[in-house]
Formats: structure tokens, C-alpha cells, sequence
């Protein structure tokens, strides 16, 4: 599945605006700004994500979910996952 963040990651790269993107997908921009709204994974209507996902991809974008490679070998950005702390050692 796609990340709110992630969509709207997509659309930076390529330089697209919410309408061009709603026209694109046939979907209304009502319907881009509330999958961008959307905490996390995107939700929605699973058509209507496939027809967004689908003109991302016609666009040139590919969407990387967690762990997995990218094939392609296009130049792309990718955000790592948060350091995690170590436990805090006693003092001695």
C-alpha cells in the first residue's frame, strides 16, 4: 500500500500539481487531497488507488514499500526508518 507521504512525495518528483494528478488518475482533486490527508496508509476506495497508482506509474514513479528493492535503476529518494536509541546504560 501507499503512504499519504509517499504520494505526495510522488507528485513533487514529477513536478505535478493535485489537479494534473486528479485528471490524470480520473479521480476528483477532492478525492487526491483526502488520500494526501490521510494518516499513514492511504485510504480509500481500492479502484480508485489503483487508477492514482497507475498514473504515478505511467508518470514515471515507482513505489517502494518497506524493505523492498527497487529493479529499475532510476534515480529515486527513499526514507530511511528512525534510528532507534539504545538502552540507557547504568552508571557505574
Amino acid at each position: 500500500m501507499i503512504t499519504a507521504p509517499q504520494l505526495r512525495a510522488a507528485r513533487a518528483l514529477l513536478g505535478m500539481d493535485q489537479k494534473t494528478l486528479a485528471e490524470k488518475a480520473g479521480v476528483s482533486v477532492p478525492t487526491i487531497q483526502r488520500m494526501e490527508a490521510s494518516e499513514g496508509h492511504v485510504r480509500g476506495v481500492v479502484d480508485t488507488l489503483m487508477k492514482v497508482i497507475a498514473a504515478l506509474d505511467a508518470a514515471g514513479i515507482e513505489l517502494i514499500g518497506d524493505n523492498g528493492q527497487s529493479l529499475s535503476g532510476g534515480r529515486g529518494v527513499r526514507l530511511k526508518a528512525p534510528a532507534v536509541p539504545s538502552p540507557a546504560r547504568p552508571e557505574t
